[in-house]
């Protein structure tokens, strides 16, 4: 797949989740993401409101890393990012609903956090692909399409089981054809990594490693 550098920066969710990310880190990746010409920045909540995001896109994220949170907190946490400004937020679903194919589960825990989106904000649903089998990455995503998800997100990059991989984002496309946007995120650190993934079908990108993978391409 061929593009420019300013055509895989419109892909791209320049992100820092670092647990021990300060303030002065927080604006210089805004800065960064800016200075970029990337589409988003996605920060932890307790990095909300940012001060000067500039024409970028606000993502934050909700019962990350591991999805270990009840939906009703996950609800509030959501419905506190938008409050503080946010425009997405990427929620992680239970993962050992989706393992053990309670896929029941998996839908109400997103659709109560669909319940607390504004008009015109976005949901993700990160559904840690490589933790899972092919049958529970298809139910995963049927589950978060019937909540009402508007993206669905491979992975959240902290999980022992790997990241991103054309084969889950492939799969993905399949499942929930263009009725809804695919985030690919977790290890993705060259632009051809970027570009297999945007021909297997993402349509967003989320890297830690936005001034690498854009360096491998022309201007």
């Amino acid at each position: 797949m061929t593009l420019t550098r300013a055509g895989l920066a419109a892909y791209l969710d320049h992100t820092l989740l670092s647990a021990d990310a300060t303030g002065a880190d927080v604006a210089a990746a805004v800065k960064e993401a800016c200075a970029l010409g990337v589409f988003a920045v996605c920060v932890g909540p307790n990095s909300l409101p940012l001060a000067d995001p500039g024409p970028l896109r606000i993502v934050t994220v909700c019962a990350f890393p591991d999805g270990g949170r009840s939906s009703e907190g996950k609800a509030n946490d959501a419905a506190n990012a938008f409050w503080a400004g946010a425009h997405e937020v990427d929620m992680v679903i239970d993962v050992a609903a989706a393992q053990r194919g309670d896929f029941e589960a998996v839908q109400a825990d997103v659709a109560a956090v669909r319940a607390e989106v504004p008009d015109g904000r976005l949901l993700s649903v990160i559904l840690e692909t490589a933790a899972l089998t092919d049958e529970q990455i298809v139910g995963a995503a049927t589950a978060a399409e019937w909540a009402g998800a508007d993206y669905v997100m491979t992975s959240t990059g902290v999980h022992p089981a790997g990241g991103a991989s054309v084969h889950a984002v492939g799969l993905l496309r399949e499942t929930v054809g263009g009725r809804l946007g695919i985030k690919a995120s977790g290890g993705i650190a060259t632009a051809q990594e970027a570009l297999a993934l945007i021909a297997a079908g993402a349509t967003r990108l989320g890297t830690s490693e936005s001034r690498t993978v854009l360096d491998g391409l022309p201007s």
